[in-house]
């Protein structure tokens, strides 16, 4: 690999006053598509380490899965010939490894030991608004009232529903999951920075390389202590989570908030705990509550709402 900077140029997307970002404009609409995209591969994750659970322990299966993706982001660098970041870059592709690439994984795997991917989904539901909040905190954005009060309405739709399926009260993996919420809105927010001066894949893909020295020999210790029962399920959800949700699906979601910004973005994903809800019910025979409709239809008009008020 070439030793000079990959993002040295920023891109067109990270101009905010650009024209082209106005609404309506191609750049906005790929932009929202692309981050839509991502929304998607992540609804998938929560069954999809259920199914991997079937086979791996919680560690194994966090280890494996970042060491696997680790191996395609890799691959795509050295075919494409990426010239390593520029060292300034570095601390913020730390922060993106340490939320996204270790923590989230780590602590929603845990979590989903005695949780059902459903409960999860929608305590993961409050990410938009902590991911707006860590946006405004760290790199200064400042949402309109309206924004603010859709995406607060939305979050406490979530946590209503939170609150009435745990029997009011907070469990271990609901710990668990907070703590996630945290790590991840920071590295989705650092890699959103990131993705206005170098393309998203690449700032996920550095960040996978970056843990090979500590997710190598972590898969291996856990292999060695974990017990491995491999059938189709375990095999099939290992590789959704490695390529699909931890390479592929922040590829494209790192690229929609360079385009459209991160509290839009963010705020898109008011919708994943309602996907995640429909496939854990298609593929996991979960069943829901009343409540769960009605949580949707509240997410949805926040969504609206969100997309609509000026970031």
């Amino acid at each position: 690999m070439r030793a000079q900077s990959s993002a040295t140029t920023p891109t067109t997307i990270a101009v905010d006053s650009s024209p082209t970002r106005t609404a309506g404009s191609p750049i906005r609409t790929t932009g929202t598509l692309l981050a839509a995209l991502g929304v998607v591969a992540f609804s998938l994750t929560f069954p999809a380490t259920a199914w991997g659970l079937e086979g791996f322990g919680p560690w194994s299966l966090v280890a494996v899965r970042s060491v696997l993706a680790a191996v395609i982001a890799g691959v795509c660098l050295l075919a494409l010939r990426i010239p390593v970041p520029a060292r300034r870059h570095r601390a913020g592709l730390a922060v993106v490894a340490a939320g996204v690439v270790v923590g989230f994984p780590l602590l929603t795997t845990l979590a989903l030991q005695s949780s059902t991917t459903a409960h999860a989904a929608v305590v993961v539901g409050l990410l938009p608004l902590t991911t707006a909040l860590f946006s405004a905190l760290r790199i200064g954005t400042r949402p309109s009232r309206t924004f603010w009060a859709a995406a607060g309405a939305g979050a406490a739709a979530v946590a209503a529903f939170t609150v009435q399926q745990s029997g009011g009260a907070l469990t271990t993996s609901d710990l668990y999951l907070f703590a996630a919420l945290l790590v991840c809105a920071a590295g989705y927010t650092e890699g959103g920075r990131l993705a206005r001066v170098m393309p998203g894949w690449q700032v996920i893909g550095w960040a996978l390389v970056l843990c090979l020295p500590l997710t190598v020999p972590a898969a291996a210790l856990a292999l060695s202590y974990e017990p491995v029962h491999l059938t189709g399920h375990s095999v099939a959800g290992l590789l959704w989570v490695a390529a699909g949700s931890q390479f592929l699906g922040l590829v494209v979601w790192y690229r929609g908030m360079a385009a459209i910004g991160i509290p839009r973005a963010s705020q898109l994903q008011l919708a994943q705990p309602l996907l995640t809800l429909v496939w854990s019910v298609l593929l996991l025979g979960e069943h829901l509550t009343v409540a769960a409709p009605l949580t949707a239809a509240a997410v949805l008009v926040c969504i609206a709402v969100t997309q609509r008020a000026r970031s």
